[in-house]
C-alpha cells in the first residue's frame, strides 16, 4: 500500500493578549496535538500567532493558502460578539465559498455544555483548494468540536466536525486524509473510500 498523502496544515491563534506576550497561547499547541494524534498522514504545520486585526487575519489566511499551499487552515479565537472579535469577518473576506454546516454543527456541540454557545460566530469557507475553519478558543472546546461527543460505551452522541473534513478536502482537489478511528472516523461515501490501513 502506498504511503499516506502528505498534508500542509495552517494553524492560526488569534489573540491580542497571547500575541502580545501577556499570557501563554494554548490554542496552537492544542490544535497541533489533536491533529497529530487524529491523522495518519505526515503533516507539515504552518503556525501563526496574531492579534485580533481583521486585515492581518485575512492576509495571514491568504498567505497560508496562496503561498504556503496549505490544504486545511484552522483558526482559534476571536469568534465571539466582543468588538475585537473579527475572525469570522476576516475569514469571509478571503472566501470563495461559505460552508455554513460547520458552524451550525460546532454550535450544536457547544450547546450541550453552555447556553452561551449561541454567541459563537464560527464560520468555515473554501478558498481555492483549501478549507478554512474557525474553531473555539479553549483547548477542551477545540477537541470536543473536532472529535464530537461519545457516551460511556464510546458510541457517538454528537458527531464532531472533523468527520466531514477529509471528504470535503477530497471534493476540492486536496490530498486524501486518513484518520485514526479511535479518535475520529472520517465519513466518505463508499465510492470515495480507499482500502483502510492496518492499525499501527
Amino acid at each position: 500500500m502506498s504511503p499516506p498523502d502528505a498534508l500542509r496544515i495552517g494553524i492560526v491563534s488569534v489573540s491580542d493578549r497571547a500575541s502580545g506576550g501577556i499570557y501563554e497561547d494554548k490554542g496552537l499547541p492544542a490544535l497541533q496535538a489533536w491533529l497529530s494524534a487524529a491523522l495518519i498522514n505526515p503533516i507539515q504545520f504552518e503556525a501563526r500567532l496574531i492579534p485580533d486585526e481583521r486585515p492581518l487575519i485575512a492576509s495571514t489566511l491568504r498567505e497560508l493558502v496562496d503561498e504556503q499551499a496549505c490544504n486545511l487552515v484552522l483558526t482559534t479565537g476571536g469568534t465571539g460578539p466582543a468588538l475585537r472579535d473579527v475572525t469570522p469577518e476576516a475569514t469571509l473576506d478571503v472566501a470563495d465559498k461559505e460552508m455554513p454546516g460547520f458552524g451550525e454543527q460546532m454550535r450544536q456541540i457547544s450547546l450541550r455544555f453552555v447556553p452561551t454557545a449561541i454567541l459563537s460566530r464560527q464560520v468555515a469557507v473554501i478558498r481555492g483548494k483549501a478549507l478554512i475553519i474557525n474553531l473555539p478558543g479553549q483547548p477542551k472546546s477545540i477537541a470536543e468540536t473536532l472529535a464530537g461527543l461519545k457516551d460511556a460505551e464510546g458510541e457517538p452522541v454528537v458527531d464532531g466536525i472533523f468527520a466531514a473534513v477529509p471528504y470535503c478536502i477530497d471534493l476540492i482537489g486536496g490530498p486524501y486524509m486518513e484518520t485514526r478511528e479511535d479518535i475520529v472516523r472520517a465519513f466518505r461515501p463508499k465510492s470515495a473510500q480507499r482500502p483502510p490501513r492496518s492499525p499501527g
